[in-house]
Formats: structure tokens, C-alpha cells, sequence
């Protein structure tokens, strides 16, 4: 893989009152959140903002030969549907329910990524290690892939490079309303968008982009600096899904 009805009643009606404006290639078509269809078995999902005590995380592993991270959070339900619609891997067997995970932490430039570069670590990554991931990243091909890909590119470590891959995901908030969704529903970039940035303070929308394909929200990618620190990056940004409304294909 190279990469609801479950809504918070009392957060719905906080992106109901985002209304499309400007043509939807502008600028302002993708950070204003455009109005979706609100049917019963179709509400919008909404975003809440982080709750509880916060505390200081650890820090992590520097890496080094490249400017900034991607986090990609592809949404499972969308890539079994093109890939294993009969659920047969562990990934997409309904009794997982999986909604995002991480497909990988790709080490960027400003303009372009290196890939499969040489490390002294093996290509293979070791079961015992693989296993530790998979409530994050739930196939051993995907986290050997992402290692020799991305991960060889960090200048880090097997193991220090995926405690980079566990932080970055634990940094990130993912509102309950994008855990688990109940039946298949209607959204857009902007509502995904909105949903993070007021979950996770600090994030912005020019730090992070939403992709699609065949109508389906595919992916979230979410730039941090090398602490793990959330940064602007107009490429990624740049990339983000156009459509206005899209697919959120429910979880099993």
C-alpha cells in the first residue's frame, strides 16, 4: 500500500455554519469549509477542540540529512475498498475496524524527498521490532517498505526512526468524530482540515493537507519539524484534495 452514524452531537453544528465560497481551485475554496449534504444518515463530522491535562513529551531522536517530516495517515477503509475489499489481510478484517493509520514518516525537503538511500541498517526490518507497530501501522510489507523508502533516509536508526514514527503519531489528536465512523459519510478537505487544527492547538492548515482519489478522502499528511514541532510546508499544502465533497467510507 503505497500509502459515521457516529458524530459529537454538541460539535456538529460547528462546521454546519461553514459555507462554500470562491471557485473550488482558489485558495479560499480549500480553507473555508463548504457546506455538505446533512441528511440523517449523512451529518457532517465536526472537529472539537483537545481536552485534558497536557504534558511534556519526551524528546526524540534527531534526524538529519533532510528539512522537515511528513506524517501520512491514510484512511483504511478507503484503501481496502481499492485494494483488499474482502478483508482477508490483517489490515482490513472487519474485526480490526481501523480508521487512520500511519503510512508512513517521510523525511522532506523544501522542494522534493530523498528515497532508498544507504544506511548501515538492514533492509529487513525484524518481526520483534515490526510488531510493536502494528496498532499504528498494521502490516509487516508496509513497515519494511516505509523503512527502506523513507526510514533509510533519516538518518537514524531501525528503532530510533519508527520511536520517531510512534511520536509523531501520538503528537498528533485525532478528533473522536475521525476515530470511528458508523456508516459512510459526506465530507471535505476543509471540514477534515478544521477537525484537526482545532483539535491539535498549534496546527494550521497551511501545515497539513488532506488528499483524495476516486472521490474518496484517502489520505492526511501533517508536517512537523525534526522535534516533532508542527510547521508550514507549501508543498504538501499545495498538493491537498480540490474536491468539495468527498467520501468517508465507514469503518468495519
Amino acid at each position: 500500500m503505497p500509502r459515521f452514524r457516529l458524530v459529537i452531537p454538541a460539535l456538529a453544528g460547528l462546521l454546519a455554519l461553514a459555507a462554500c465560497s470562491g471557485e473550488e481551485n482558489t485558495a479560499a475554496a480549500k480553507k473555508d469549509a463548504p457546506a455538505v449534504e446533512t441528511t440523517a444518515a449523512n451529518t457532517p463530522i465536526a472537529g472539537t477542540k483537545a481536552t485534558g491535562t497536557s504534558r511534556k513529551a519526551p524528546p526524540v531522536p534527531l534526524g538529519s540529512g533532510f528539512d522537515f517530516y511528513v506524517l501520512s495517515l491514510s484512511w483504511s477503509p478507503s484503501w481496502c475498498l481499492d485494494n483488499d475489499p474482502s478483508g482477508r489481510s490483517m489490515q482490513c478484517d472487519p474485526d480490526n475496524k481501523h480508521g487512520f493509520i500511519v503510512h508512513g514518516l517521510w523525511p522532506q525537503n523544501s522542494k522534493g524527498y530523498p528515497e532508498f538511500c544507504r544506511t548501515r541498517d538492514p533492509d529487513r526490518v525484524p518481526d520483534a521490532l515490526g510488531r510493536t507497530l502494528f496498532d499504528i501501522m498494521p502490516s509487516m510489507g508496509l513497515i519494511g517498505h516505509e523503512w527502506r523508502k523513507h526510514g533509510s533516509c533519516s538518518g537514524l536508526s531501525q528503532k530510533d526512526y519508527f520511536t520517531v514514527v510512534r511520536a509523531a503519531r501520538e503528537k498528533l489528536v485525532i478528533p473522536p468524530a475521525l476515530q470511528s465512523v458508523a456508516s459512510d459519510q459526506r465530507t471535505s478537505a476543509a471540514q477534515i482540515e478544521t477537525a484537526l487544527t482545532s483539535a491539535n492547538p498549534g496546527l494550521r492548515t497551511d501545515a497539513l493537507a488532506v488528499t483524495c482519489t476516486s472521490g474518496r478522502v484517502d489520505e492526511v499528511r501533517i508536517c512537523f519539524n525534526r522535534d516533532l514541532s508542527f510547521r508550514a510546508c507549501e508543498e504538501i499544502d499545495r498538493g491537498g484534495c480540490k474536491v468539495k465533497s468527498l467520501s468517508l467510507p465507514a469503518t468495519p
